[in-house]
């Protein structure tokens, strides 16, 4: 019975450069502040004090600036311009809930002024206060901006996509497609309608809207990289390597993306290709070690052993706390039977992953090769919490309790083994009748097999 068996996995559901890339955009499209100073009103009816503190302003003055609107909004509490500029000061000097505080008042005070509007829902929104945030976007998104108004109107109705995610995501969508009507040429609204799309699990969709994206920018990243993962996620490999092979035409030394184009390949049983591959992925990265773990992968099953432990050595080096690497390697080592190093690397994957069920298995055979047989028990009994137990699991907890003189549940487990296997492993099955022979010699008899 091969209960050796090198059981690595290639990590196939574990697509680190396409959600990597869908993550670093999430984080890079969260609201930011864009503060546009407010326009000069045909007839000025701010104090005095104002001009003279957006000239400080221009300068980045700040701390000359403050006391100046201060001034102005104490004299005239509803000048929105200088409420406006305070804001701006406040949130300059990461003073941000007063700024909030200041874009409310310049709201109450001229509630039709985009820019104030904008920035108040901006700053809610990086609060986390999304539902108020809300209010104050969709509001911006009916005004007009001072300047650049197709630029400001397209922000207004990403921010209100972003925080409407969560509560309203048709929302949202309607959203990002207003703010792609107005900037028809910019692929940002379809890559967050895209993000969307793919984490509501509508693919196609999703699909669809990083096609557009891709399209508008042949060289985005983000979008080739989330149509790679969505066409992944639908098992449309050939669909991936075709975007794949894109990407590395305009950027061939992204070890990422070879790193992706060889699951993929793999995917398809293109397992020599996928080799090369990674070692191109490595050749543009050395000692990546998510390349190596998967190339060492390659090479366990072209029966390439020791190439493979070579590059599991440097995954382990850089990925120390990582149980798949130790997992790996130890896996490996077991076959080649270095017990001793395999067991203490499998003993290092289960603590950093106490989950980790194949890992057990392997565990329980190289204790029970270095005849620690109350590891191999323990290593079993923990495996059985994840996983039902096979006749494999049966042999060897009977071989255990055999080694350990536990005489009655040796016999009990080598006839679970005997009923269960139906003639699977003839060689197992010899051993396991010979051994009830002897130790359970009252009932000889019936584990003789009859001729």
């Amino acid at each position: 019975m091969n209960l050796d068996r090198i059981t690595v996995s290639l990590l196939a559901a574990v697509f680190v450069f396409a959600t990597g890339a869908a993550r670093a955009y999430s984080q890079e499209s969260k609201p930011t502040i864009r503060h546009h100073l407010v326009a000069e009103p045909a007839e000025d009816t701010s104090s005095p004090e104002v001009p003279q503190a957006e000239a400080a302003m221009q300068r980045n003055d700040f701390a000359a600036a403050e006391p100046l609107l201060q001034k102005a909004v104490a004299a005239k509490p509803a000048d929105y311009r200088a409420w406006f500029d305070l804001g701006y000061v406040y949130n300059a000097i990461e003073r941000r809930a007063e700024a909030i505080d200041a874009y409310r008042e310049a709201v109450a005070a001229k509630p039709d002024v985009f820019e104030s509007n904008l920035n108040l829902g901006l700053l809610l929104a990086i609060q986390g206060e999304n539902a108020e945030a809300a209010k104050y976007l969709k509001a911006a998104t009916q005004l007009k901006p001072s300047e650049h108004p197709e630029a400001g109107l397209t922000h207004a109705w990403q921010a209100l996509g972003r925080v409407e995610e969560s509560a309203d995501p048709e929302q949202a969508l309607a959203a990002y497609a207003e703010a792609a009507k107005l900037s028809p040429n910019d692929p940002q609204p379809h890559l967050a309608a895209a993000f969307l799309l793919r984490k509501q699990n509508n693919l196609d969709a999703a699909a669809g809207q990083y096609r557009t994206a891709a399209e508008l920018d042949p060289t985005s990243k983000d979008a080739l990289a989330g149509l790679v993962d969505v066409y992944v996620t639908q098992k449309k490999y050939s669909e991936a390597e075709t975007v794949l092979r894109k990407l590395l035409a305009s950027d061939p030394k992204n070890s990422a993306a070879h790193t992706q184009l060889a699951r993929v390949l793999t995917a398809e049983g293109k397992s020599g290709e996928a080799t090369r591959q990674l070692q191109a992925a490595l050749e543009a990265s050395p000692g990546d070690p998510h390349a190596a773990l998967e190339l060492g992968t390659l090479y366990v099953e072209a029966g390439k052993d020791a190439e493979a432990e070579q590059q599991f050595r440097v995954a382990v080096q850089k990925l120390p706390q990582d149980p798949e690497v130790h997992f790996a390697i130890g896996s490996l080592l077991l076959h080649e039977k270095k017990f001793a190093e395999s067991q203490q690397e499998l003993l290092i994957a289960v603590r950093l992953k106490p989950d980790l069920a194949d890992a057990y298995s392997n565990l329980a055979v190289v204790a029970s090769s270095n005849k620690n047989y109350t590891l191999a028990m323990q290593a079993l009994d923990m495996r059985a919490k994840f996983l039902p137990e096979t006749p494999a699991t049966y042999f060897l907890r009977a071989a255990t309790f055999d080694h350990l003189k536990a005489i009655p549940q040796a016999v009990e487990y080598y006839q679970r083994f005997l009923a269960e296997d139906g003639g699977k492993f003839p060689d197992e099955e010899w051993q396991a009748r010979h051994r009830l022979i002897a130790i359970d010699p009252k009932n000889a008899d019936k584990y003789r097999v009859k001729r």
